[in-house]
C-alpha cells in the first residue's frame, strides 16, 4: 500500500492586481492502485459592473512650496467633481503624492536648466454605475485633471460565474480521469485530492494617457468607453485513484 503526502490546499480569489492566500496542511493519504493527476481550466465570461479609473493633477511651479499649494487646489476640484457626479468618498482613494525638482535640457548648452518643483498627485475612482464612465473621464479633464491612467473592469460579485466554473472544471476532471481509468484497464477512480485556484480578470487596461476632451461637451459626444466582459477563471488539480 502507497502513502502518499498531500498538500490540501484553501481555494483563494483574485483579481486584478491578482493576489492569492493559501493555507497548506499536510495530509496523509493511502492509495493502493495507480493515480493520475489531472489538471483543468475552465473559464465563464461576464458583464463587469465597476470600472476602476486612474485620475492625477501635476504642477510644475518654482518654489516646492507654490508646487503644492497649486496642485492641492487643483486636486480639490477634481475630487469635488468626481463627488459631484455620485461618486461615494469610499470608492476615492488617494493613490499617490510625489514631489521632484523638475529640468529641462538645453539643447544648445547641452545642460539640464532647473525649473522649479514637479508636484504629481494621483487618486483611484471606482465607478459602481459603468454608464457613467465617459461622463467621468470627461469631467475630470474639464476641471484640472492633467493625465487619466488605464481602465480596468470588475464585477462587485463574481461567485456566480466562479461556481459556474468550478462545477465545469470538476465535471471535465472527473471524465477525463474516468477515461484515463478505462484505457488503463481500471473499473473506476477514487478521488484523492484536490487544489484550486480562482481568477477574475479583464484585458490589461492601456497604461499611458487616455486623451480626452478638456472642453465642456453634450451627451452624445462623451468619451466612448466599452467595457466588453471579463473572465472568471477556476483551475483545478485533481489526484485520482485508478481502481477495480
Amino acid at each position: 500500500m502507497k502513502k502518499l503526502f498531500i498538500p490540501a490546499i484553501a481555494a483563494a480569489i483574485m483579481t486584478v492586481p491578482l493576489m492569492s492566500s493559501t493555507a497548506i496542511a499536510q495530509v496523509q493519504v493511502q492509495s493502493s492502485g495507480p493515480v493520475v493527476a489531472l489538471g483543468v481550466t475552465e473559464n465563464v465570461s461576464l458583464d463587469p459592473d465597476i470600472a476602476n479609473l486612474s485620475a492625477g493633477v501635476t504642477t510644475v511651479e518654482p518654489t516646492a512650496v507654490e508646487a503644492l499649494r497649486q496642485n492641492a487646489q487643483a486636486m480639490t476640484r477634481v475630487i469635488d467633481r468626481i463627488e459631484s457626479l455620485g461618486i461615494d468618498e469610499d470608492d476615492i482613494q488617494t493613490s499617490g503624492i510625489s514631489l521632484n525638482p523638475d529640468y529641462a535640457y538645453n539643447q544648445s548648452t547641452g545642460e539640464q536648466v532647473f525649473r522649479g518643483y514637479r508636484v504629481m498627485n494621483r487618486v483611484n475612482v471606482k465607478v459602481r454605475d459603468i454608464q457613467k464612465t465617459g461622463e467621468v473621464l470627461d469631467a475630470l479633464v474639464a476641471v484640472g485633471a492633467t493625465d487619466l491612467g488605464g481602465i480596468g473592469w470588475s464585477v462587485e460579485d463574481p461567485s456566480p460565474a466562479v461556481e459556474q466554473a468550478r462545477q465545469a472544471a470538476f465535471q471535465t476532471g472527473r471524465e477525463q480521469a474516468r477515461e484515463y481509468a478505462r484505457m488503463s484497464g481500471y473499473a473506476d477512480i477514487r478521488l484523492l485530492q484536490i487544489s484550486e485556484n480562482v481568477v477574475t480578470s479583464a484585458p490589461m487596461p492601456y497604461q499611458g494617457d487616455i486623451i480626452v476632451t478638456a472642453s465642456p461637451v453634450s451627451r452624445s459626444e462623451l468619451t466612448p468607453v466599452r467595457p466588453g466582459q471579463i473572465n472568471a477563471s477556476v483551475s483545478v488539480n485533481f489526484t485520482y485513484e485508478l481502481v477495480n
